[in-house]
């Protein structure tokens, strides 16, 4: 009542409005949905933040003002807020997911207990929240009984089908449209139960609808990077070879959804361990359920790998570098099966050149200038090469402008250049020629931008369309009795500067052969099937389903590989940590567009050195809810933070990956990056942090 009285409140929606929503199942488990807990469909509550009223005004401030107004009164009930909390419930991972094996090869617990030496410790990862400067928000217009959807969208296909699920509508009722997404990596991968309560005021209302969330709420109501523990052990002979891997990881999700990133899965492929034996765990607590963020199983499972190898390193008096030389494979140590490339040594020795690794000393606390500890570490970075299928249009005029259409997503990454490159080197016409069009759920359907899968799906269609339209344009030119390029075969001409060109230096302008075709343009609509990719993946896409192929699952493993190395300083009396360099080399198959590749991975790197020293979700064990929740709170490295980032980027040819040679590079960067910082910790200052993010109190009693 208080809430409908303020001027300019146009609606309230609360679960007894009896709204007719369905629920989804998560993205995770074949769904399209961030979470299965829809909000408004009944009083009981399932987590702190969620969704229990929509006030909508004629304007923010009379909708703000609402909702400050509205009261609601609870019957409360003590929560579980994760690990070792009580009534906190485990499933093994195994059981809740169907899909999900754990990964064993040979006795690892004979080949442990039979080890020269063994490392057993214990990591653990923090909650970590999505802040993109772009707010999360949706904007719902009905037009003829049709809604368009305007939100920031990593999957519009996916979105346009999960809401038409949500409000009970055939597909072809929604459109979705995203041209451009301010800061994503995950947070806008899967649809949340907003959006259909967007959708349902604008119908009500019969007028447009936007919903934005505050910051706070972009806590609660999106999803975030699981908190992880992490056993691991490792048994080596004293020649540095591995000869066990056992790792047990656990993971916190919310009480109705069983989210899983099992990051084993790659993990368990990364050196030659001999003997492998992995486990990995989910445990239910009262929490909105957990998603997606950038390299979302690799950044949790590497950072406590590669903290181990570090440690192992040290046990045997190993050069961190050379422990893994002598682990290097190439052969997956779980199938047998070999890589399509492997350049990881390559990119360590490239990395330890440039950052002057041989001046080392390996003793911590050795390293000094003046009140600052200096600590050097590094550590692997990886990430497996997926592919999907994908469909494309293309457009040739006579006059040499190409249109390129498909519904998939540039998210700052670059896809919008190097779609247009991709399209200029196929078709030979200037890149300021083509046009590109993403985002949009009327065009033809592109994968979920997720998975560094996008460069890699979208290329290989477009290379498909063009192949067609160069053939149709080679044919019209070379089957007429007039003509310079009369009589010659079709598959020796090439398209380049508006011109069909022959191997001999023979050519004939664009305009020429259209008007032989008695047109002005060619379009051509092509799908692309990844080899080993699901036939019927193109239908699927139509559906909003994405179905990749990963690297692990190939019939060679296909991954893209990096060798990061960062130097920390410590101070002395204060234990301040800084960062004023760090260097990384990667592989990565063609590298389409070096400048957006370079600006991917030092974002990446930046971003772990984030989670090493800044990024964690405070949350209070006793009521279950995010205590930091804002910028000002959450920990975000600025430029002060980041001094030094050299990003060098070896050449890779990998024939074994798709048509377009690109491996994928977006989730490459910070993998690796957090454990490179803390063993440089351990190297400045003598003690080993385990547990990210690592502060200043961590060092108070260190030995250096």
């Amino acid at each position: 009542t208080a809430t409908r009285a303020v001027p300019g409140v146009l609606d309230v929606l609360t679960y007894e409005s009896k709204l007719t929503l369905e629920p989804d199942t998560i993205m995770a488990e074949g769904g399209f949905s961030q979470t299965s807990i829809m909000p408004l469909r009944g009083p009981e509550i399932a987590h702190d933040g969620q969704i229990v009223a929509v006030v909508v005004g004629d304007t923010f401030e009379a909708a703000r003002e609402g909702a400050y107004a509205l009261r609601v009164t609870y019957e409360a009930a003590q929560p579980a807020a994760g690990f070792d909390a009580p009534g906190a419930t485990e499933v093994k991972a195994k059981d809740a997911k169907k899909q999900y094996e754990d990964l064993k090869v040979g006795d690892v617990e004979t080949a442990l207990r039979g080890a020269d030496t063994v490392l057993d410790a214990v990591y653990e990862t923090p909650t970590q929240h999505h802040n993109p400067i772009e707010l999360f928000s949706s904007t719902a217009v009905w037009v003829d009984g049709k809604v368009t959807i305007y939100e920031p969208s990593q999957n519009v296909y996916g979105f346009k089908n999960g809401l038409a699920k949500n409000l009970k509508l055939d597909p072809d009722q929604v459109r979705v449209v995203s041209e451009f997404v301010g800061g994503a990596f995950g947070s806008k991968g899967s649809l949340h139960p907003r959006t259909a309560l967007a959708a349902h005021a604008a119908w009500r209302l019969q007028r447009p609808v936007r919903l934005v969330l505050t910051r706070d709420q972009g806590f609660t109501n999106n999803t975030y990077r699981a908190e992880t523990r992490h056993h691991i052990r490792l048994g080596a002979n004293k020649d540095g070879k591995l000869v066990g891997y056992a790792h047990q990881g656990w993971e916190v999700t919310s009480r109705a959804d069983p989210y899983l990133v099992a990051g084993t899965d790659t993990t368990a492929h990364m050196y030659a361990f001999g003997a492998v034996g992995t486990e990995v765990s989910i445990i239910h607590a009262d929490r909105n359920t957990p998603g997606f963020m950038r390299s979302p199983p690799e950044t949790p499972y590497m950072y406590a790998l590669e903290q181990a190898m570090d440690e192992m390193a040290v046990k045997l008096g190993l050069d961190p570098v050379e422990f893994r030389r002598i682990n290097d494979t190439m052969k997956d140590p779980i199938s047998g099966k070999p890589y399509s490339s492997r350049k990881l040594m390559q990119c360590y020795d490239a990395a330890a050149a440039a950052f002057g690794w041989a001046a080392r000393d390996p003793r911590p606390g050795s390293m000094r200038d003046g009140d600052w500890l200096i600590g050097w570490g590094c550590a692997t970075a990886c990430y497996p090469t997926s592919i999907a299928p994908a469909a494309v249009r293309v457009r040739l005029t006579s006059e040499g402008h190409a249109r390129v259409q498909i519904a998939a997503h540039d998210v700052g990454t670059g896809l919008y250049t190097v779609a247009a490159q991709q399209a200029s080197e196929a078709l030979g016409v200037k890149v300021a020629n083509v046009t590109v069009e993403l985002g949009d759920s009327d065009l033809p359907p592109g994968p979920v931008a997720g998975g560094s899968n996008s460069t890699a799906s979208v290329c290989s269609a477009i290379l498909k369309a063009c192949g067609v339209i160069r053939a149709r344009l080679a044919n019209a030119a070379v089957a007429t009795n007039e003509g310079p390029l009369a009589g010659l075969k079709p598959a020796d001409l090439r398209l380049t500067d508006g011109k069909i060109v022959s191997s001999e230096g023979k050519s004939e302008p664009l305009p020429a052969v259209f008007d032989r075709l008695e047109s002005d343009a060619i379009e051509e609509y092509a799908e692309n099937v990844p080899e080993g990719g699901d036939k019927d993946g193109v239908r699927k896409l139509y559906h909003g389903h994405t179905t990749m192929v990963r690297g692990g699952k190939a019939p060679k493993l296909r991954y893209s590989f990096g060798a990061e190395f960062v130097e920390v300083r410590v101070h002395a009396r204060t234990r301040e940590v800084r960062v004023p360099r760090i260097v990384g080399a990667f592989t990565a198959g063609k590298i389409m567009n070096p400048r957006t590749a370079r600006s991917q991975l030092m974002g990446g790197m930046i971003w772990g050195i984030a989670s090493a020293l800044h990024e964690a979700t405070e949350i209070d064990p006793g009521a279950a809810r995010y205590v930091n929740h804002n910028i000002a709170e959450y920990l975000i490295p600025v430029n002060a933070d980041v001094r030094d980032v050299q990003v060098l980027l070896l050449s890779e040819t990998d024939t074994e990956l798709n048509p377009a040679g690109v491996k994928g590079l977006g989730e490459l960067g910070n993998v690796g990056t957090a454990a490179a910082v803390a063993s440089a910790v351990y190297h400045a200052t003598g003690k080993r942090i385990r547990n990210l993010p690592i502060r200043i109190d961590d060092l108070l009693e260190a030995t250096a």
